[in-house]
């Protein structure tokens, strides 16, 4: 039986996407988003925000960049990695959510504008099929390892 990795989040962006290319010319897109959520607390609802880092590659990720700004609401499926890494002679790590799919729920301002989602879902869907099979004929996956499953999502 293998083993399952997988993530979905719904959040609003907490900084612009930063669109950077690898040494070999795929993209990825960096940003961070904010989810948040309630939970009880004695007789009180309180709030609660976790933080999460997003890598998003390939053509899907240069797809939709330019939408992905401050405040937008999005959501989030893909897979948890953990990065690692030494500094001043520690091993430091985190763990980051490498995205598979990013989808544009609304606007920066909470209302429920497209801002040209279906254009950007669009091509972000064919950009991650064709990462996928350039991964199928032997490249490896932006953080080294190589995907051993034929599973789109």
């Amino acid at each position: 039986m293998r083993d399952i990795n997988v993530v979905v989040l719904v959040g609003r962006l907490t900084r612009d996407s930063e669109l950077k290319y690898t040494k070999s010319g795929i993209a990825i897109a960096r940003f961070s988003i904010a989810v948040n959520r309630s939970r009880k607390q004695d007789d009180q609802w309180v709030d609660e925000t976790s933080f999460f880092e997003i890598d998003y590659w390939g053509k899907g990720a240069e797809a939709v960049n330019k939408y992905l700004t401050k405040g937008q609401q999005v959501a989030i499926e893909g897979e948890l990695r953990q990065d690692r890494w030494e500094q001043d002679g520690q091993t430091r790590s985190k763990v980051v959510v490498n995205a598979t799919n990013v989808r544009l729920l609304g606007n920066a301002a909470g209302g429920q504008g497209g801002g040209g989602y279906q254009k950007a879902s669009q091509s972000a869907y064919e950009g991650a099929s064709e990462q996928k099979t350039a991964v199928e004929n032997g490249s490896q996956t932006p953080s080294g390892g190589a995907f051993d499953d034929d599973i789109p999502f």
